[in-house]
């Protein structure tokens, strides 16, 4: 859970972290939805989207580029697009298809 979005639900709630009231109860009190789940919705959305697409369209096109040269950077390397959307279709249960 990303903490500014909470941060902004308490101050809507007129509530402070000294009231001791937990999130998911200050969730269902304003009726609002994680953040992470509304990406997940519109990354899933926009995926759907680009696959009704030519595989000549630009943004088709530059999904399957691969650059691989540089220096390598520490630590562990970024997702890529394709990893995220991957890892959204399996939380929801849904394979590319459907999507």
């Amino acid at each position: 859970m990303i903490v500014a979005e909470m941060r902004m639900i308490r101050w809507m709630c007129g509530y402070t972290r000294m009231d001791r009231i937990r999130s998911g109860v200050i969730r269902d009190i304003v009726k609002v939805v994680p953040i992470e789940d509304k990406m997940r919705e519109t990354r899933l959305k926009w995926f759907s989207h680009v696959k009704t697409w030519g595989g000549d369209a630009p943004v088709r096109r530059c999904a399957k580029i691969n650059i691989a040269e540089g220096k390598k950077g520490r630590g562990r390397p970024q997702k890529s697009l394709a990893e995220v959307i991957r890892g959204d279709l399996k939380l929801v249960g849904l394979t590319e298809d459907m999507a």
